[in-house]
This record gives C-alpha cells, structure tokens and sequence, in this order.
C-alpha cells in the first residue's frame, strides 16, 4: 500500500515519558522522539492527554499548550 504524505492522516495520539506516538488512518503508527516538541515534553502528563485533530486528521493540536503538530512534518522527519 502506498500512501503519500498529502493523504496521511490521523486517527489517535499516544503520548509516552519519550516519544509521540500518533496512529495513522491506513494502520501504521508514528513514533518521534518527544524531545522535538519542548512545549509537549514539559507539559504535564494531563495536558498532553487534551488534544484534537486539526481537519479530517492533517494534523494534531493541544489546545491548553497552544501546540500544532502536522502529519505530513512528522512524515518528513521535521
């Protein structure tokens, strides 16, 4: 199955003590270090747990941190 970045999107977020995890519509999982990301690796573990997906899943946003992340950025390893 190939699926360009454009039509990656997401469908659930695990957060870790190291690594963002965040489950794709097509079955795979995306883990990147927490560390890219200082506002989620200093939140708290009950902030991190507030998030929505941003569209049909283009991206994820934490709303009490004011933190975007985009899926087709985490597919292109920024």
């Amino acid at each position: 199955m190939s699926t360009s970045v454009g039509d990656a999107v997401a469908v659930g977020v695990v957060i870790d003590e190291r690594e963002l995890h965040v489950r794709m519509k097509d079955g795979r999982t995306i883990s990147v270090p927490l560390d890219w990301f200082p506002r989620l690796a200093a939140a708290s573990v009950a902030e991190r747990a507030v998030w929505r997906l941003i569209g049909v899943g283009e991206g994820i946003h934490w709303p009490q941190l004011d933190e975007d992340v985009s899926i087709a950025d985490l597919l292109r390893g920024r």
